[in-house]
């Protein structure tokens, strides 16, 4: 009797460890998704448009990502603003040398996102509650009125809300990645008193390493109303609420697409959720 062979199973390199990722490259993988969050503006800014968005200005950017992705469609330009020259310097080298003479329609800027930009933008966004990084009422109404009177006729502002029982607990949330690794959201401590919130993100891998800490914030944890009537008082006129929808009911997960639903209706049963405040 010839014995059975059996193929050897090959042993599959990881991809990324602790002492070869880059946690810029892997924070893009594990949280962004710009032609997503791009489709959905575009679409809400159409309703009330005839023409559609040529300039986007993108608050807290980091590596620029979501202004690297937006130049790619012709005619259309962007700023990023940020303090912050590691992820900038990053931005330049990683998103924006490879699109090339698109580059160019893209201007980044060191500065204070209370700043002015060079061109009044037609949507301006602030994404991945990075705005809470503002903890006082003063300085938060002094950041929105100063989006109003930058925005272009008709312009509007987009930035993303998080909430939900779990939002403000305590804990650990892990999510697998496609590229192979574990991205972790730690929402180490919150205080009720304050708002103060801090979290990190850790990223573990297959070879048992790990990156603690790879991003650290230091937040104020602002909810939705709180946030429309700032809004309101910096001088909006719309605001508008739109709510993630859930995959399915049982576990309650993000789909990735966002309905008009101003009182939260659609997201009562869930755990945490992310919504869009649209002011114009």
């Amino acid at each position: 009797m010839v014995p059975e062979i059996r193929p050897r199973k090959r042993k599959i390199r990881a991809r990324f460890t602790a002492a070869t990722a880059d946690r810029h490259e892997l924070y893009q993988m594990a949280v962004q998704s710009p032609e997503q969050d791009l489709a959905f503006l575009r679409r809400v800014y159409r309703r009330n448009h005839a023409k559609p968005p040529r300039h986007l200005r993108e608050d807290f950017c980091g590596t620029a990502l979501l202004c690297a992705t937006w130049v790619k469609r012709a005619g259309c330009t962007a700023e990023g603003f940020d303090l912050d020259p590691e992820p900038l310097a990053w931005g330049k080298a990683r998103n924006l040398a490879p699109l090339g003479a698109k580059a160019e329609r893209v201007t980044l800027h060191r500065k204070d996102v209370r700043a002015c930009s060079d061109r009044a933008p037609d949507i301006r966004v602030a994404q991945n509650f990075s705005y809470w990084v503002l903890r006082k009422r003063e300085e938060l109404l002094e950041y929105f009125r100063s989006v109003r009177a930058d925005l272009a006729r008709g312009g509007m502002f987009a930035l993303d809300v998080y909430g939900g029982p779990d939002a403000t607990d305590e804990l650990e949330d892990a999510h697998r990645v496609a590229g192979g690794f574990t991205y972790v959201w730690d929402q180490a401590e919150y205080f009720p008193g304050s708002g103060d919130y801090t979290c990190h993100i850790h990223f573990r891998f297959r070879d048992g390493s790990e990156i603690r800490r790879a991003f650290t914030y230091q937040w104020r944890f602002w909810n939705l109303p709180e946030l429309r009537e700032l809004l309101k008082e910096a001088g909006f006129r719309r605001v508008e609420a739109w709510f993630e929808q859930t995959e399915d009911e049982r576990n309650g997960s993000g789909n990735g697409s966002f309905r008009r639903d101003d009182t939260g209706k659609s997201c009562l049963d869930c755990a945490a959720w992310i919504a869009y405040l649209i002011a114009s």
